[in-house]
């Protein structure tokens, strides 16, 4: 493996489920409304389309629905503050890796990755981390400014991993519905981009390293 995918400072891993119940399962779009609403409340998510990130995985979110609302005042505020004031209060820090976590564990359910119904407080099997940043020493102030330009090569290879990933989740549909089991190899790969979505996103929206993306699904 990269050794700097070994080093980013963001990880995003969900424990594999062996057995999966198929009755939640079949209505799982269904039932992921309610909690679905409060996300979208939370982060404004009506001005722009989401993906599981932040994977993030949803487990992440794509460009569009980043710049949407609360998340795309925090990007602008948490730009400024860097670039002004080379400052990242850790209270700011600690809202937005909470608030991923738990759009990381909505986009897990979404998935069909977890039958665990979305916790807005406990971790449950997903396990999603970000490095808080030395900014003085680890941030380049003037790097706000362009980072979610660089990125512009992950976003294109993102649209096309996100389409497969929607694929690979509709076959995973199918299979825990005649097999009760979601097939390790998707699971492996539908995890994978939602942990490509999250490491661009802690870089171009989040700002919280300096370190390239890798271009990897592990």
């Amino acid at each position: 493996m990269d050794s700097n995918t070994n080093s980013y400072p963001a990880s995003l891993e969900v424990d594999y489920q062996d057995k999966h119940d198929r009755m939640t399962t079949f209505f799982r779009i269904v039932c992921t409304v309610p909690i679905f609403i409060i996300l979208a409340l939370l982060t404004g998510a009506g001005g722009g389309e989401g993906l599981v990130d932040n994977s993030g995985g949803e487990m992440s979110r794509n460009g569009g629905g980043m710049m949407g609302g609360l998340v795309g005042g925090f990007f602008f505020a948490t730009a400024l503050m860097i670039i002004f004031r080379q400052r990242y209060p850790r209270w700011w820090f600690d809202f937005a890796l909470e608030l991923n976590r738990f759009s990381a564990r909505v986009g897990a359910y979404l998935f069909l990755l977890t039958d665990q119904y979305p916790s807005t407080v406990d971790k449950q099997s997903v396990q999603m981390d970000i490095a808080y940043p030395n900014v003085e020493k680890d941030l380049n102030k003037w790097l706000p400014l362009v980072k979610w330009f660089l990125a512009i090569p992950h976003y294109l290879v993102l649209c096309l991993l996100t389409v497969a990933a929607l694929a690979v989740t509709v076959l995973a549909w199918f299979s825990i519905l005649f097999t009760g089991r979601y097939p390790k190899e998707l699971f492996d790969f539908v995890v994978g981009v939602g942990r490509w979505h999250l490491r661009v996103y802690v870089y171009a929206f989040l700002l919280t390293t300096d370190q390239y993306p890798p271009f990897s699904l592990k």
